[in-house]
């Protein structure tokens, strides 16, 4: 028992020198997220190659996968903030049972995925699209990567929870590996290239999944085959149901700020409708977005368990201390994905193999939406603490005040006055109103809760 006490006393989250512990825990999630959003990217711009209905099949079946993606992350973001704050409190008995709820909760997420893969997914895309290739390919794609959803949904779970702990290596890895097998099996299974048949849209499902499958055997092995300051057992295990709602009570409006962002693509997907050229743009920058944000995530991954110990410590200075910096990297990350939008986008583009109505439109786009990374960088850091801190009811209030009360209106809004090409300053003006709420949120914890911290 004093063994155990004793490394939890000494969790470098509580003692290490601020700007050396976000960069050693935040550097292997960011380079693991890049690599995550490149084979986003590779995935599309092969599916782009093989045939431009696939690409648009996969912009409109890209609300379904966030969903799956908002369940699967908001769940263990709930699952990690509970077990930081329980480690910073020194009660690890109550961390490990934090630990064992979360993969308990995978099983309940995967019925509903399985459920949306065999029910939902063919009414879904028969509502956006009359073509019929359009709709065929995304079928084929969303019924092979929700009805598998089970790999993601576990390894996921394992890398949030690992991450708590403090340790980011292990889930840098595991993404590695899903992402590489992912980007090899791409284009075999895509053209039928050897021995491999052409699949098509099919196939880079396929290779998905199959690296999904390959990330979650091996986090497996690491969760129970070696030591870790959480222990996962089942052995005498009883469903607590105040862990449940402890991991829920940041893990539902996590999954609801992350859903909302499904419903704001439905949405914009709707405007855009009238025209396939706009919708391919809009996917083509998720896409190329996630290239930007996915970097500020892996950040997140990093800071997050920091905050979260060092508010259950209550050490103010390290609490503040790891925001401001958290802040300033995320600042500069955005700001080198300014940059590219405005300087090379037709290269980006042209990437997708665009056609000239797609590059007509894109080009102007990109530049526009670009203008709200910079604001987002706050309110991505400021998100992350309100989560760590176990105030995720705010976080979900700026998700929704951006994605539903600013962004879709003011794009329908500006669809109706100017057209279609004034539909992307939506973008900015929401980033814009959700960081003034963010600052507002934080005033007031700094006024209520903070003041108790020493």
């Amino acid at each position: 028992m004093e063994k155990e006490m004793e490394v939890i006393k000494e969790n470098k989250m509580g003692t290490m020198p601020m700007t050396k512990l976000i960069l050693s825990m935040s550097v292997p999630a960011i380079f693991s997220m890049t690599i995550q959003a490149m084979y986003n990217i590779v995935d599309s711009i092969f599916i782009g190659r093989y045939d431009q209905n696939g690409l648009t099949a996969i912009s409109f079946a890209f609300p379904l996968q966030m969903l799956l993606i908002a369940v699967t992350v908001g769940t263990a973001v709930g699952v990690n903030s509970l077990v930081s704050r329980k480690l910073g409190e020194k009660n690890f008995k109550e961390a490990n049972d934090a630990a064992t709820h979360g993969l308990l909760t995978c099983v309940l997420s995967y019925v509903i995925f399985l459920l949306l893969g065999l029910f939902v997914v063919s009414p879904f895309m028969n509502a956006y699209s009359s073509n019929e290739k359009i709709v065929e390919y995304g079928v084929q794609y969303l019924t092979v990567v929700l009805c598998f959803s089970v790999f993601s949904i576990i390894q996921v779970m394992i890398e949030k929870t690992l991450q708590a702990t403090g340790n980011m290596i292990f889930p840098m890895l595991f993404q590695l590996t899903g992402a590489i097998v992912n980007i090899i099996f791409d284009p075999l299974l895509i053209f039928g290239i050897g021995i491999f048949p052409e699949l098509g849209v099919l196939g880079a499902a396929i290779a998905t999944v199959f690296g999904q499958f390959c990330g979650m055997v091996f986090s497996l092995i690491v969760l129970f085959c070696l030591k870790h300051e959480v222990k996962i057992t089942f052995k005498n295990f009883r469903i607590n149901f105040s862990t449940l709602k402890n991991i829920y009570a940041v893990g539902f409006p996590s999954i609801i700020m992350q859903s909302i962002g499904s419903v704001m693509i439905i949405g914009l997907n709707a405007i855009l409708a009238v025209s396939e050229a706009a919708v391919t743009v809009l996917g083509i920058y998720y896409k190329l977005q996630s290239f930007v944000f996915m970097p500020c995530f892996g950040l997140n991954q990093g800071v997050m368990p920091i905050l979260g110990y060092n508010y259950g410590a209550r050490n103010r200075k390290r609490l503040y201390s790891a925001l401001k910096r958290g802040i300033i990297i995320a600042v500069i990350i955005m700001s080198i994905g300014t940059v590219l939008m405005w300087t090379i986008p037709d290269v980006l583009i042209s990437l997708f193999g665009g056609t000239d109505d797609i590059m007509t439109m894109g080009v102007p786009a990109f530049r526009t939406i670009s203008l709200c990374f910079i604001p987002a960088a706050g309110g991505i850091l400021f998100t992350t603490l309100f989560q760590a801190v176990g105030k995720g009811i705010r976080s979900l209030l700026m998700s929704f005040c951006r994605q539903l009360v600013l962004i879709l209106p003011i794009a329908l809004l500006l669809s109706n006055l100017f057209g279609l090409s004034a539909v992307w300053y939506a973008f900015p003006i929401a980033e814009a109103g959700s960081l003034i709420l963010a600052i507002l949120f934080f005033i007031n914890l700094v006024k209520g809760d903070f003041k108790k911290l020493g």
